[in-house]
């Protein structure tokens, strides 16, 4: 059985979490072996946790397990983020329609607080934390939604649009587009937020483009 960390949290979703963070923010790159040994002596843990997070990453999509020797992060091609862009944006254009139509007050201050953290990320050049923060701009727009079955879909693969579209380059201009979109969610402006999601995503998805065509690929 895995053990609990002193937090309470579950060692096994405790791994899977830094491991998750590490290859979403680019720390553990595409082809990079996950060895269970050297996971456990990095983390103090046993190699069972590390084992269940590894197994749990295969499922969201971003590590590939190979039999008979190390798993590996995935490497993704331009018809994976072709493919995952379409999804994308049918999916996440319902998601903020929904949030402008069905927010509350609340809901619209936590949006807000998501934006202000990635826009101050990004003026002090925190790369990291801006992604983060802009991540969390998604994420509870989702929740602002209030539908759960876009919320199942969503979850089968947030991990993977993450990581593809999530390594922005340009901090400022994301977080000014976020800023956009937060005040037609606030407006309730359903028939700007039509246009304007497809047009935001296409930014994200042509930026991985660009990352996936370099010859230091990274994405």
């Amino acid at each position: 059985m895995a053990g609990v960390g002193t937090a309470g949290e579950l060692e096994s979703v405790r791994v899977t979490r830094i491991l998750r963070d590490d290859i979403i923010l680019g720390r553990r790159v595409p082809g990079s072996r996950l060895v269970e040994r050297d996971i456990a002596a990095e983390l103090n843990v046993s190699r069972l946790p590390v084992r269940e997070a590894i197994r749990a990453l295969v499922g969201e999509g971003v590590v590939v397990a190979r039999p008979r020797t190390w798993a590996v992060v995935r490497e993704f091609t331009h018809r994976d983020i072709q493919d995952f862009g379409e999804v994308r944006e049918a999916i996440e254009t319902l998601i903020f329609v929904f949030a402008a139509e069905r927010h509350d007050d609340a809901g619209i201050a936590r949006l807000q607080a998501a934006y202000e953290r990635e826009l101050a990320a990004s003026k002090a050049g925190n790369v990291e934390a801006a992604r983060i923060a802009a991540g969390e701009f998604h994420e509870i727009s989702a929740e602002l939604a209030g539908n759960e079955m876009l919320g199942e879909l969503i979850g089968v693969f947030v991990t993977r649009l993450r990581w593809l579209f999530g390594q922005h380059d340009d901090l400022l201009a994301m977080a000014e587009e976020h800023r956009v979109i937060l005040e037609a969610v606030m407006a309730r402006d359903v028939e700007t937020l039509r246009w304007l999601i497809p047009r935001h995503l296409a930014s994200g998805q042509a930026a991985a483009e660009r990352r996936l065509s370099s010859p230091t690929y990274s994405i």
